[in-house]
Order: structure tokens, then sequence, then C-alpha cells
């Protein structure tokens, strides 16, 4: 996914809550600020629950491919091979 936190900025019309509002301000808080991020992270948290979602079957496969398979490191590294104890070196 492209970047969307650098994004420009469009102007909206907006409702919120006229109590929160109030108490948001009187804090000094920065309202659009605010919004826009926690709008983004709900955005991307939703794209990436929605890409896992769709690509589940396809990472199922590959899980099962690299239980079986193993990795293709397995085969040259030389660290942590099964039997070695780790702490004589």
């Amino acid at each position: 996914m492209r970047s969307i936190r650098n994004a420009p900025k469009r102007a909206i019309n907006l409702s919120l809550n006229s109590k929160v509002l109030d108490m948001a301000r009187d804090m000094g808080m920065n309202i659009s600020q605010t919004v826009d991020t926690l709008l983004t992270e709900a955005v991307l948290k939703q794209h990436w629950e929605r890409w896992n979602e769709d690509n589940a079957e396809a990472i199922a496969a590959y899980n099962e491919r690299i239980e079986r398979e193993g990795l293709f490191s397995d085969r040259v590294r030389t660290f942590m091979r099964p039997g070695q104890d780790q702490d004589a070196a």
C-alpha cells in the first residue's frame, strides 16, 4: 500500500459530539490532526485485516510448504542444527 500518511489534506464537513468537541477545544487539542491520525490508523488496520482475509489461503499454503519442506536456509546454515549443543562453543 502506498504511503497514505503524507497525502494532501482536503476540507470536509464532519459532525461530532458537541460536548466532546467543546472539551477537546478547551484542552487545546488539534481536532483536525487528532481525527486524521485516528482515521488513518483505523483505515490501515482495516486494510491489513482485509488483506490477511483475502490472502489467507495463500498464506496457509505457504506455511504448509515451509512445514513440509523447510526453508532454503535450513540446508546451508551451520548454527542451530538439531542435536548441536548451543553452549559448547
